[in-house]
């Protein structure tokens, strides 16, 4: 199908209305307008792409999870890795989108600037058809009027001459022949009026060829930027679902491998604290532990309960072996407390904090992105001991970057 043309399709019958080109100019501003548009639709999801991508990475940093083990700890740390990476994937958008955004800035000033040339190219034309118009209109007007002044001198003439005095006739024959001069001389301004006229609508009509025929490519360039930006941005947001679809994905393989019976087995064998339940207490007769008590059962005793409050690093409890009842053993009485509990490994270096931490507990210790502080104890929890401005408290290992 032959495509329609602008420069066939915007004239106007009256030769001094411009009604075409008129309809043409108020196409390009509602264009001018719709590239604004797009402008303002880029720049608000750039920004709420921006301000979604930081919210997402100080999600993540903030979070918390270290009290957590094993597969289920695994699990959340690659979740919050994965919400910082999908934060940062977003605010990459935006700085994609603000580059779409810049380029359709500058193609709408660009086409801005070409449509003021042609403008007032038209505008002079226009201007000059109209004043050659007026002038024109005037000399004919002229003509028509010295025309009439000479066909009514010449009937004077010939009524005069019928009435047969030669003085008048004389002087309607002057009157009659200056009235035709000046008729002929007024006809000679309008034939040259029409020319010029005739010329200067020559002139406007290739200009006004000219400026459709760019206002046409404009347009056509403007539709098709618009197009191509809008397709681009829609297929951006369709990467950027599948982006973040990945990430998610590598979190869900990471639930995959969270165990909980693993977990479960984890806890015992790190936090078992005994496998046996405490002896039952049996009855003892008062005058008969009278008798059989020794100073040296009450010291044994005493032992036993204070290596059950201090804990021990063995896997076994002292045994106090009484003198009294003969037939009784204590070694039930209190049951044996196992505690699996590792130093931590005591230095004194300088580290540099990563991201913020804002105390929890009262044994914590506030830490802000950049601060210097000296590590006391690295703790295998995850937790240590950091001193900054003479203030000590527990802070996560995995916020600190050794110097």
């Amino acid at each position: 199908m032959t495509q329609l043309q602008f420069k066939d399709a915007f004239w106007c019958k009256e030769f001094t209305f411009h009604t075409g080109y008129e309809v043409l100019v108020q196409r390009l501003l509602e264009g001018k307008k719709m590239c604004k548009d797009v402008e303002d639709l880029l720049k608000q999801r750039a920004q709420a792409e921006e301000r979604y991508g930081k919210e997402l990475v100080q999600i993540a940093r903030k979070a918390g999870g270290q009290t957590e083990i094993n597969t289920l700890k695994a699990a959340f740390e690659m979740l919050k890795q994965q919400i910082e990476s999908v934060g940062n994937s977003h605010i990459q958008l935006a700085v994609m989108l603000k580059e779409e955004l810049k380029g359709i800035e500058e193609f709408r000033e660009r086409q801005k600037e070409q449509r003021k040339k042609y403008e007032s190219a038209m505008e002079r034309m226009q201007k000059s058809k109209l004043s050659h118009y007026k002038k024109t209109m005037e000399s004919k007007k002229t003509y028509e009027q010295k025309c009439r002044e000479a066909d009514e001198a010449e009937l004077s003439l010939e009524r005069t001459s019928a009435a047969g005095n030669p003085k008048q006739t004389e002087k309607s024959q002057n009157k009659a022949k200056q009235c035709r001069d000046a008729a002929n001389e007024a006809e000679n301004v309008y034939k040259q009026n029409i020319e010029q006229l005739d010329k200067v609508r020559t002139e406007w009509e290739q200009e006004h060829i000219k400026t459709c025929e760019v206002f046409q490519l404009q347009e056509c360039d403007r539709i098709t930027i618009l197009r191509n930006s809008l397709w681009v941005h829609c297929n951006q947001l369709s990467l950027q679902c599948v982006k973040d679809d990945e990430l998610y994905e590598e979190v869900r393989v990471s639930l995959e491998n969270c165990v909980v019976e693993s977990d479960i087995d984890y806890f015992i064998k790190t936090k078992m604290t005994g496998t046996q339940p405490p002896a039952a207490i049996g009855y003892e007769n008062y005058y008969s532990r009278e008798r059989s008590s020794s100073p040296t059962q009450s010291c044994g005793m005493m032992k036993r309960f204070s290596g059950l409050l201090h804990g021990s690093s063995k896997n076994h409890t002292e045994t106090a072996t009484p003198s009294a009842p003969p037939l009784e053993s204590t070694d039930g009485v209190y049951a044996s407390l196992l505690i699996n509990e590792k130093d931590g490994i005591t230095s004194s270096q300088d580290y540099r904090v990563l991201y913020d931490y804002t105390a929890q507990n009262e044994d914590e210790l506030d830490i802000s992105e950049g601060d210097i502080v000296v590590v006391i104890t690295e703790n295998e929890d995850g937790w240590w001991t950091a001193e900054r401005n003479g203030q000590r408290g527990f802070v996560p290992g995995s916020y600190l970057e050794k110097l």
